[in-house]
């Protein structure tokens, strides 16, 4: 079946889940063109139910010891970092992935949100991570740049990363989730941002568009759930190695539009239990970050990621033994990825 959607045979849609995608109805206009990779976590043998029309392949913890091997240690059990297995098997140039409880949302106007076309829009348009434009995204419809941005930068840089928001329930930690319980988002800023160089940022995982042949193999979600001692630090973890490692292979990373709408709150006092070793580690975590070099022998995003495992074990050991177990969950991860995808070595 032929299809005017954008990218529809160059873009999977990747989705973790422990239940069934009953969501993909609200969001069949804008997805039904597009392949879906599921990632069932938890019980393997639970059969998941998905809407009929949608081109689907799905993966539960079995397939994954199948394909993987003695490295599918490398990915997370009952947790929803076991989403990057979908990134690591998709074939696709681009990746888009949601979580199961978003939903489409709308702008001011009432006009309902094709999340998708717009994370395709900033993916295909170059970012400014060098010096930023008061004007917001200047590739944007009915924007440019402003007095005084150098010409000799407006060409920009690949964006490797299109990192989306969400209205109704914000993407909080669990200290703040219990002082405001009751909070929701309701602004809708109509502005893409590039990202600094030299800034990292909170990446959420539940709206997030990537070049998987730019970035992929650092999009790492690490080791969370059953049997770490951390959880909900998922994407974060991988949002500060994609960071550094766009800054320096020269990429850009985008942020803003487009918004979904985020349905449930999950519970805090379960949040606070997986993410207290977290929230005082990532007082360390981001100083280390900060603080990461690459040298001129690391041209692409394997030997980035290999250079910042070394770096992971030897500067955060400190803090905690598992991060030697991270450093060597990132390099069984690349040497999966390579397995996976030697095309693209």
């Amino acid at each position: 079946m032929t299809s005017n959607a954008p990218l529809h045979d160059q873009l999977d849609i990747v989705i973790p889940t422990i239940r069934n995608l009953d969501f993909l109805e609200q969001w069949r206009d804008f997805f039904q063109p597009y392949h879906i990779i599921v990632i069932q976590d938890g019980d393997p043998k639970r059969k998941v139910e998905i809407p009929e029309g949608f081109d689907y392949e799905l993966y539960n913890r079995d397939d994954i010891e199948r394909i993987l091997g003695d490295k599918a240690w490398c990915i997370s059990f009952k947790d929803s970092a076991c989403r990057c297995f979908g990134y690591m098997v998709s074939k696709k140039k681009y990746i888009y992935t949601i979580d199961d409880d978003c939903f489409v949302a709308n702008k001011p106007t009432g006009e309902r949100i094709n999340a998708l076309e717009q994370h395709i829009k900033n993916l295909l348009t170059p970012s400014t991570p060098d010096f930023f434009n008061t004007l917001y995204d200047p590739y944007a419809e009915g924007a440019d740049f402003v007095r005084g941005y150098p010409f000799g930068m407006r060409e920009g840089k690949p964006t490797a990363v299109s990192h989306g928001l969400w209205l109704n329930i914000p993407d909080y930690d669990a200290p703040t989730q219990l002082v405001k319980p009751m909070e929701r988002n309701t602004r809708y800023v109509n502005a893409v941002l590039t990202i600094p160089k030299g800034t990292l940022f909170p990446m959420c995982g539940m709206n997030l568009a990537f070049d998987r042949e730019l970035i992929g193999p650092a999009m790492y979600f690490g080791l969370m759930g059953e049997g770490q001692p951390w959880g909900r630090y998922d994407d974060m973890w991988a949002g500060w190695c994609v960071k550094v490692i766009c800054d320096h292979l020269g990429l850009g990373v985008k942020t803003g539009l487009p918004y979904i709408w985020h349905s449930k709150a999950s519970n805090p006092f379960v949040n606070l239990k997986k993410e207290y070793k977290g929230i005082f580690w990532q007082e360390d975590i981001i100083p280390f970050f900060q603080q990461v070099t690459f040298s001129d022998e690391d041209t692409d995003v394997y030997s980035c990621m290999t250079s910042l495992a070394a770096q992971v074990r030897d500067g955060l050991k400190t803090l905690d033994p598992y991060f030697e177990k991270l450093a060597d969950g990132m390099l069984a991860w690349v040497d999966a990825w390579r397995m996976l995808n030697n095309k693209l070595v």
